[in-house]
């Protein structure tokens, strides 16, 4: 399953920081102060090639902090490929997402991958 892929890889990635920071697919009911969080917002299949967007959502207790774990994000994923059964790993999209509800700093990237 390609959220296995995803979010074993980037909880690997971001676990190996000092300090690490927590991969997440849900929101916890109290979470850290910095995490990511990984939803995957479509998917497709033409001739039995799997596509699936995925949104990396980045929070931060600052603007700055969310856009640095962004740009973290994204080079990860961009490695992505030496993972078994993923093809194809392209940036659709990045930008400030800051949630207006819970007032808190996040950036997002969106990913197209082909797997």
């Amino acid at each position: 399953m390609i959220e296995e892929i995803v979010l074993g890889y980037l909880q690997e990635k971001a676990g190996a920081l000092d300090p690490p920071i927590g991969v997440f697919m849900e929101t916890e009911q109290d979470p850290p102060g910095e995490f990511f969080l990984v939803e995957k917002t479509g998917s497709s299949r033409e001739n039995q090639i799997l596509r699936a967007t995925f949104a990396v959502q980045s929070y931060a207790g600052s603007m700055y902090r969310a856009a640095e774990m962004n740009q973290m994000a994204i080079g990860w994923l961009d490695d992505l490929l030496d993972e078994r059964d993923v093809f194809s790993v392209e940036l659709n999209s990045d930008y400030n997402f800051t949630d207006v509800n819970t007032r808190k700093y996040r950036y997002q990237a969106v990913f197209d991958i082909v797997y």
